[in-house]
């Protein structure tokens, strides 16, 4: 042994190996201490913050905090960085300035951590028995900062961004006391509970940090708040601001088809999980358009016509379904790897194809379920996304598992080839997937079970609660197999952890229906175009243009792409003549018998004319019956009586 050691020695000496304990050039400076892990104990003492949010014409929400201190020393404030809902460390760090921190009305010198920026070193001075924070919270006063969230009739105002804490302390045992001054003449509608008006100040309840964090507000000149379960076990509101005042005129039948929805939603999970529930719903195509998910609300802004154009917007229908599906999954009941202590401990978002995933599902069920959308309109949104995934080439080398990661990665910005690089596709693959589940326990169980079964037994437990309640993969199979035994591990992992080149739509056709593509979009295909300002070729020529002509996606290795085509480029000219959109789909058509499709396209700098070879005519995804086939699909989308 002892000279096997000796050679294998000499070898590495002698092929130059150093056993040196470092090796020569530089070594890594340390790095500072790590923030204060939260611990499950109460912070002394109630904060206080005051938000003025009356400066309409800069944007800007000035924002004032007290926080009680139990001794001097060093402290650390934490500004929120890791957001429910946004699954990623978005905090909106770079809106916040003008910082100032006082005691007794001197300055506190303050000292951003240099690792852990959303972090706040400070030295409380001797006998300060409270400390003041103020700053300005410059919000964006133009699309390409970011959401606009003030606009001269109205606002979203999100606590999140607009609150500090102290760490070492769970958020759950951090007390504090909002008040908020809103332009006159407003209304203002949130989870939040007033206890009373002092002037221009509105005060509420005190709550602790995690439960103001989660109640956003809305207020707005023109306002409209609607009762969506007179006479019900809790509260249901839908409070409505509006660019004018003539948008909030719902009429007597939209308003049954709401309320509908709150009765669909008890009917499928036999349970609330709030004590009052309110649909933060904005209609503007001023403030930037919303769905963020709360335990006792959501913030929901979508097309000013909502109401008043309500056969065109089918689209904008299924909005407040998934948000209010969030209550029971995502808030409620929620993955053990994405529920985290603070705001500043990182999320992990491994289950989110059951978070995002079945809510998609159930929010476009229980949309077409409460007469939201048609059984039509309910069919023909489910064409879009199961072609969306039929030509989703980026299955071939990633999972839907690792797409959860995608908040963290792309920080939800656009991507350049979004077909080949996937993007959050936990959504709405991951809604195939549950319909493929759903579609399997009905078939199996002979109709007797469905995927409803696991909703109530899974998100409808504990009535009347609403303290999240973890789950973790196994859990969900355990409850799967209670509902009809099967390896759900295997059909789970199969779809969602492992690569699947094959497109996700067993579950159309065990529901009775084929996925085809016809000449013609339909009325859901037109609405949704209407309403992204575009024009929508992925499935002939494979790219989609903006308003203005600019292409804003390829699809990846199609015509287009094999054209040299890509997105930021503009189109000018079809086969000669100025663009129009109408121009180019009939020259999609006349292709399919020789004509030629040539289109002048600047990119930059650059002018050039492209051959699309294509001949195959204008494609719309659209569903058909399988004959002789059972059609689950209508019984899904049918009303529980």
């Amino acid at each position: 042994m002892k000279s096997a050691l000796f050679a294998c020695a000499a070898v590495f000496a002698f092929s130059g190996v150093a056993f040196a304990e470092t090796s020569a050039g530089p070594q890594p400076y340390p790095m500072p201490p790590k923030t204060e892990v939260p611990q499950d104990t109460a912070y002394p003492g109630l904060l206080k913050v005051h938000v003025d949010a009356s400066d309409l014409d800069h944007h800007i929400f000035r924002v004032h905090e007290t926080i009680p201190v139990a001794k001097a020393g060093e402290m650390t404030i934490l500004y929120p960085q890791w957001l429910p809902g946004n699954h990623g460390p978005s905090g909106a760090l770079k809106n916040v300035d003008g910082i100032v921190f006082r005691s007794a009305g001197k300055v506190i010198p303050w000292t951003r951590d240099p690792v852990d920026v959303y972090a706040f070193h400070i030295n409380v001075p001797q006998g300060a028995t409270s400390i003041n924070i103020d700053f300005d919270f410059l919000s964006a006063v133009s699309g390409d900062e970011g959401r606009i969230v003030m606009t001269q009739e109205m606002m979203s105002l999100q606590w999140i961004s607009l609150a500090m804490y102290p760490a070492g302390h769970f958020a759950r045992r951090v007390q504090i006391e909002p008040s908020v001054r809103f332009p006159d003449g407003w209304t203002a509608f949130s989870a939040l509970e007033p206890t009373g008006v002092d002037g221009e100040v509105t005060h509420y309840r005190a709550v602790d940090f995690d439960t103001l964090a989660d109640s956003p507000m809305i207020a707005g000149r023109y306002a409209k708040q609607i009762d969506l379960d007179p006479g019900g076990p809790v509260p249901v509101h839908l409070d409505v601001i509006a660019d004018r005042s003539e948008l909030l005129a719902a009429t007597p039948d939209q308003i049954e088809k709401h309320k509908a929805l709150v009765q669909q939603a008890y009917k499928l999970y036999g349970a609330h999980h709030y004590n009052h529930y309110d649909f933060l719903f904005s209609l503007s195509d001023r403030m930037g358009g919303n769905g963020l998910e709360h335990h006792r609300s959501s913030e929901d802004g979508t097309v000013p016509d909502y109401f008043t154009g309500w056969t065109a917007s089918p689209s904008a229908r299924d909005l407040l379904a998934h948000e209010y599906t969030h209550s029971w999954n995502g808030k409620f009941r929620r993955p053990a790897d994405l529920w985290t202590p603070n705001f500043n401990v990182p999320m992990r978002g491994s289950l989110l194809w059951v978070y995002e995933g079945q809510t998609q599902y159930w929010g476009f069920v229980l949309a077409g379920r409460s007469a939201l959308l048609t059984k039509q309109e309910a069919l023909d949104a489910l064409a879009s996304t199961a072609a969306t995934y039929a030509y989703r080439v980026g299955r071939d080398w990633r999972t839907v598992e690792d797409t959860t990661n995608d908040p963290i990665i792309a920080s939800r910005r656009p991507q350049p080839w979004l077909s080949f690089q996937r993007s959050e596709d936990y959504y709405s693959e991951g809604q195939l997937v549950w319909l493929d589940a759903d579609t399997l326990i009905r078939e199996k169980s002979g109709g007797a079970r469905s995927l409803d079964d696991f909703a109530r037994g899974f998100f409808g437990i504990e009535n009347g609660s609403w303290t999240p309640v973890p789950y973790t993969f196994d859990d969900v199979v355990a409850a799967l197999n209670k509902v009809e035994p099967y390896d759900w591990a295997k059909f789970l992992n199969e779809r969602i952890n492992q690569v699947a080149p094959r497109p996700p739509l067993d579950g159309l056709a065990r529901g009775g229906w084929k996925l085809v593509y016809t000449e013609t979009p339909t009325d859901y295909f037109k609405s949704a175009e209407a309403r992204r300002k575009s024009t929508d070729l992925t499935y002939s020529i494979g790219l989609v243009l903006g308003r203005d002509a600019d292409i804003t996606q390829v699809q990846w290795d199609g015509p287009a792409f094999k054209a040299g085509l890509t997105i930021g480029a503009k189109v000018l000219a079809v086969n000669g003549i100025s663009f129009d959109s109408a121009r180019l789909k009939e020259a999609i058509s006349e292709a399919k018998t020789g004509g030629p499709l040539n289109l002048l396209v600047k990119s930059g700098d650059h002018y050039k004319t492209v051959e699309v070879n294509y001949r195959g005519g204008l494609r719309y995804p659209r569903l058909e019956r399988l004959e002789g086939a059972p059609d689950l699909l209508s019984a899904i989308y049918a009303p529980k009586q």
